[in-house]
């Protein structure tokens, strides 16, 4: 061919071409481990609880996982945010998201455990014990960000303590039918979190804590006499943390950050696409519901 002849460029499509939607039955990426390779995170009949100081990267993880998520076509988003800000940019792809209110908070898990109960009756009278991927339901994944707003400074004790017994029996129950709990919290002690609320997350993981008995609040008792202390890490090292599995041992995890411009373009891409299959109402039609 003639180096001076005019190559013509093949016409660019009408549409781009995407890659294969993500499944709440993937592994959710989290971050790399301590040896350089990618930690994964089994999320469907699971939960986990996040926790750590102010400034641990908590809410850094919460929003990767909630990534993934909202990327799944087979998942409902639940989102609970005292503070709104740090879940949200995730608020259109969503159905439902809660502020600062606990009186939204407590009818929307009461809205989960109704949903929970109809599934285990669908379960039992086609005699099954768990649901696949392949149903017609969807999973849900309820999370929450800074559980002691609800839990601990909201509303008045009888409140707190509604919200703590319906989002344990979520964690409970929820599993089998698909419905999965991610929470952050500073410190989950006691009179933050009960601990037969606590005791229910298979996963959890320490960001930086502030002392050792912190640190075995997050992971369990005992810990740190055995040498696994998130209090060791370098307070500079935001995202880093102790992750681990029920009846496994802590293994250090760096968690996957994502800027807000990182969120937001994800988020706005993930909206988009649950409005074209249906998921989320477009904004136009949720301004007339609501008029």
């Amino acid at each position: 061919m003639d180096l001076t002849d005019t190559i013509e460029l093949p016409t660019p499509a009408d549409t781009v071409p995407v890659g294969a939607g993500l499944s709440i039955f993937d592994p959710v990426f989290l971050g790399i481990d301590e040896f350089g390779h990618p930690a994964y995170l089994p999320m469907i009949y699971r939960n986990i609880l996040i926790g750590g100081e102010p400034g641990a990267g908590k809410s850094s993880l919460l929003n990767t996982i909630v990534g993934h998520a909202a990327l799944c076509p087979d998942v409902r988003l639940c989102l609970l945010d005292g503070k709104q800000v740090e879940l949200g940019l995730w608020k259109d792809a969503a159905d439902v998201f809660v502020g600062p209110d606990i009186d939204h908070a407590i009818r929307t898990l009461r809205r989960v455990q109704t949903v929970m109960d109809n599934r285990y009756a669908f379960l039992l009278s086609h005699r099954r014990r768990k649901i696949g991927p392949n149903d017609l339901f969807g999973q849900i994944l309820v999370a929450c960000d800074e559980i002691a707003y609800f839990s601990a400074t909201a509303g008045d004790k009888k409140d707190q303590d509604l919200f703590a017994a319906l989002l344990r029996d979520i964690v409970a129950r929820g599993r089998a039918v698909g419905i999965i709990v991610a929470a952050a919290t500073q410190r989950p002690s006691s009179d933050i979190i009960p601990p037969s609320l606590r005791d229910l997350f298979a996963w959890r993981f320490a960001g930086r804590c502030t002392n050792d008995v912190s640190s075995d609040i997050v992971l369990g008792h005992g810990w740190y006499a055995r040498g696994f202390s998130s209090n060791s890490i370098d307070p500079n090292n935001q995202g880093e943390g102790y992750l681990i599995a029920e009846g496994g041992i802590p293994n250090r995890v760096k968690a996957a950050y994502m800027t807000d411009a990182d969120i937001i373009r994800v988020a706005d891409y993930a909206t988009w696409t649950r409005r074209r299959s249906g998921l989320v109402a477009p904004a136009e039609s949720a301004v007339k519901v609501a008029a």
